[in-house]
């Protein structure tokens, strides 16, 4: 089982769209998948359609309850994909959790339980540097980082990174960068392309080639609880989701 954190500690450069989209190209390939929520907004849980009032049990639960993972997680209607859901409520387990013992291992004791049972699990993670985001790195193999093609793009992202290198120092000596993934690409805007050049020069080979577009069908699909793929799978958007798809399994070594 591998595990892979999507964050960003920018909202809105769209975590939870590749999260979901990157599980979804890996189940139709055959692949067992879970996403976990880990995010209080909720996101990931309502674009896979799931009603997060008519949930008994969610991500809170797991991490400040210790209720198993098993009795928590959902089917969704994409075969072989599975989620953790959220509810706001998740918000305060911050704090709840900050006198637990080995505050910081939390996420990753959890996750054992998905152990043999799904071959990949994806953290959809909070915008922010918090206890939640240090659990998911933790608890990771490697990290996705969406980065929106925008002016401010290369703002928090050294002070990410050199969180993430704290975690591995610290707790977390195998956690890697799995990449970096430029998002919300406009072709018809000059700033999108002197950002990826940026970026690129900046980190070389540690950016995929892929380039998310921005795409209204993008857009429209959470609306309708639907990843991109399976609202629109023809359009580009959907189309560069599978090909990242292809990107994140040659990285971690399933494609030669």
């Amino acid at each position: 089982m591998k595990i892979i954190s999507v964050t960003n500690r920018k909202g809105g450069v769209g975590k939870t769209t590749t999260a979901i989209n990157i599980a979804t190209a890996l189940a139709a390939i055959g692949k067992k998948v879970a996403v976990f929520d880990l995010d209080p907004q909720g996101n990931a849980t309502t674009s896979l359609g799931l009603n997060k009032k008519e949930l008994s049990a969610s991500s809170y639960d797991v991490l400040t309850r210790g209720v198993s993972i098993l009795n928590v997680v959902q089917k969704t209607f994409v075969p072989s994909f599975y989620m953790i859901p959220s509810k706001p409520d998740l918000a305060a387990a911050e704090i709840e959790l900050i006198d637990a013992p080995h505050r910081e291992f939390v996420l990753k004791n959890a996750l054992n339980a998905l152990e043999g049972k799904v071959d990949y699990v994806l953290i959809d993670c909070p915008p922010s540097l918090n206890l939640l985001t240090i659990n998911a790195l933790v608890a990771s193999d490697s990290v996705i980082v969406p980065l929106q093609c925008e002016f401010l793009a290369m703002e928090g992202l050294t002070d990410l990174m050199k969180n993430i290198e704290r975690v591995k120092k610290t707790f977390n000596p195998n956690l890697k960068l799995q990449g970096i993934v430029l998002t919300m690409f406009d072709k018809r805007n000059n700033l999108s392309f002197m950002v990826e050049k940026d970026v690129r020069a900046y980190f070389g080979s540690v950016v995929y080639q892929t380039v998310i577009p921005r795409n209204v069908r993008i857009s429209e699909a959470p609306s309708h609880g639907k990843p991109i793929m399976i609202y629109d799978f023809k359009s580009t958007g959907a189309q560069s989701y599978i090909s990242l798809a292809k990107e994140v399994l040659t990285r971690e070594g399933e494609i030669k």
